[in-house]
């Protein structure tokens, strides 16, 4: 099975042709295609290339398919023994993407 793992947003994921990846939030439009340079390594029928950082030839196609929140995350912040409890807490936004494929030039 032919997948390659890619930088986004400062963040690595391994991605596989024609399955679905919930990433940090990518601010384009839904249906979108877009086109993913930042390739580090790409594995395809038993042989793996890897980037210094980067493989300059290689990039992955993916559609922009949903933005949606994710699980609440609770920040809990206490100094004992002064009263001090702040209690906060945010939903990130995901971006679910579909990967089309990878082009190699």
């Amino acid at each position: 099975m032919n997948y390659a793992i890619v930088n986004i947003k400062g963040m690595q994921f391994k991605l596989f042709e024609k399955k679905y990846v919930y990433v940090p939030y990518l601010s384009q439009d839904l249906g979108k295609k877009i086109s993913i340079k930042k390739v580090l390594l790409f594995y395809k029928n038993g042989i793996a290339k890897i980037g210094t950082p980067i493989l300059e030839k290689i990039s992955v196609q993916i559609e922009i398919l949903n933005h949606l929140k994710g699980k609440k995350i609770i920040i809990f912040k206490k100094k004992r023994r002064k009263g001090y409890k702040i209690k906060n807490g945010f939903r990130p936004i995901f971006s679910k993407i579909k990967v089309i494929s990878f082009l190699e030039e």
